[in-house]
């Protein structure tokens, strides 16, 4: 454990950033994981519609790379647009 006040309070800063980076990340392979599965049915468009819009927020937000964006997003739009 440090002794320096400053860096005792980096630790927490940075455990609450780690938590919400977690957070966020999970969200992302949940929304992913959705529109993957719901391809071919009605609520799909919307599914890839939010899908995408957590990837640009996470990647605006600094969590994700914005080439790792671009990459998870263009995999996304392949497999949909090849229906499966």
């Amino acid at each position: 454990m440090a002794n320096i006040k400053s860096q005792k309070k980096r630790i927490r800063t940075n455990a609450k950033a780690a938590d919400r980076n977690r957070a966020v990340k999970n969200e992302l392979k949940t929304r992913v994981k959705k529109a993957r599965a719901t391809v071919g049915t009605d609520t799909n468009v919307e599914d890839v519609r939010l899908a995408v819009k957590r990837i640009d927020m996470a990647a605006a937000k600094g969590i994700v790379h914005k080439n790792t964006a671009a990459r998870r997003k263009s995999r996304l739009m392949k497999k949909i647009n090849a229906g499966g």
